[in-house]
C-alpha cells in the first residue's frame, strides 16, 4: 500500500482491517499472520477443550501426570523467554526506552523489530499449553477467568499490535514481561520436584511481581505517548493502558483472596478448633 494514500482523516487501520493487510509486507507472510481465521480456529479450539471438552474427557479419567513433559515445557519457557528478553534488552539498549524514532524507515530496523513482536507473540500461543497441562492434571481450580483471559488477551493483542502497528513502543512491554515470566517458569520447573517444594516460599511474590510488571507498563506508555519520537496510535494506547490496569485489578484481587483472605480465614479456622478443643476439655 503506497503511504501517499493515507491522508490525516483516514488511517493506515481504516484502509486495510477488513482486507487483512498488515503494515509490513512480509509479516503477512509468517506462521498464523496472514489473516485471522487460524487464530479464531485455534482461540475457539482452545476455550472449547479447556471449559468442555477437557473437563468432559477427564471426568471418568485419573489425572494425568506429566511430570517429564511439564519439566521439559517449563525449562523451553525459560530458555524463550530469555531469549526474547536479550532481544528487546538489546532494542532498548541501542534505542532507549522510549525511543527517538519509530524503527521503520530502514530495512534492517523494521525486521529486528517486527522479528521481535513477532517472537513474541508465538511465545503467546506456546504458552496456551499452560491451561492445557491444568486441565489433563485435573487442576481446575487454576483454570480462571484471569488465567483464561490473560493468555487469550496476550495473544490477540500481540498479533494485532504485530500485524497493524508494529511499534518500538510495545518493545519495553514484551521485554518486561519476559523477565517476569523467566521468574514464574523457573518457579513451575522447580515445583515439579517434590524435595523442592519447601524451598519455593517465594510463590506469592511472583503475582506482586506481576502486578509490579502492568503498573510498569502503565506508566511506560503514557510517559512513551507524551515524550517518545515515535508515540503509538490512540488505539494502540488505550489497548495497552485498559488492558494493563485491568491485570492490575485482576492479580490483586487474586493476589489477596489467595493470601490475606486465605491467612484469614486459617486464623479463624485456628480459632475455632482451639476453643472447641477447650469445651471438649471443660465438659
Amino acid at each position: 500500500m503506497d503511504p501517499k494514500l493515507v491522508t490525516n482523516n483516514e488511517t493506515f487501520w481504516e484502509q486495510s482491517f477488513w482486507d487483512f493487510k498488515g503494515k509490513v509486507d512480509y509479516v503477512d507472510e509468517w506462521f498464523l499472520m496472514k489473516t485471522p481465521v487460524p487464530l479464531m480456529f485455534l482461540s475457539i479450539t482452545y476455550l472449547l477443550f479447556i471449559l468442555k471438552l477437557g473437563p468432559k474427557v477427564m471426568k471418568l479419567r485419573q489425572p494425568f501426570e506429566l511430570r517429564r513433559i511439564i519439566i521439559i515445557y517449563n525449562f523451553f519457557q525459560v530458555a524463550y523467554s530469555c531469549f526474547i528478553l536479550f532481544r528487546g534488552s538489546r532494542l532498548i539498549l541501542y534505542n532507549g526506552l522510549l525511543g527517538s524514532s519509530c524503527l521503520m524507515d530502514k530495512e534492517d530496523s523494521r525486521w529486528n523489530l517486527s522479528t521481535s513482536i513477532y517472537y513474541y507473540f508465538f511465545a503467546k500461543v506456546t504458552e496456551l499449553m499452560d491451561t492445557i497441562f491444568f486441565v489433563l492434571r485435573k487442576n481446575y481450580r487454576q483454570v480462571t477467568f484471569l488465567h483464561i483471559y490473560h493468555h487469550s488477551s496476550m495473544m490477540w493483542c500481540s498479533w494485532i499490535a504485530l500485524k497493524y502497528e508494529p511499534s518500538y513502543s510495545v518493545i519495553f512491554l514484551g521485554t518486561i514481561n519476559s523477565f517476569v515470566h523467566i521468574i514464574m517458569y523457573i518457579y513451575y520447573a522447580l515445583s515439579a520436584f517434590p524435595d523442592l517444594n519447601k524451598y519455593l516460599w517465594w510463590k506469592k511474590y511472583i503475582t506482586l511481581i506481576q502486578i509490579l510488571q502492568f503498573m510498569c507498563i502503565i506508566l511506560h506508555a503514557a510517559v512513551n505517548y507524551v515524550y517518545s519520537g515515535c508515540p503509538p496510535s490512540y488505539t494502540l494506547l488505550a489497548a495497552i493502558l485498559l488492558n494493563a490496569s485491568l491485570f492490575v485489578y485482576l492479580f490483586a484481587e487474586f493476589y489477596v483472596n489467595s493470601y490475606f483472605n486465605k491467612n484469614k480465614h486459617n486464623s479463624k479456622s485456628k480459632k475455632f478448633v482451639t476453643n472447641g478443643s477447650v469445651n471438649e476439655k471443660s465438659n
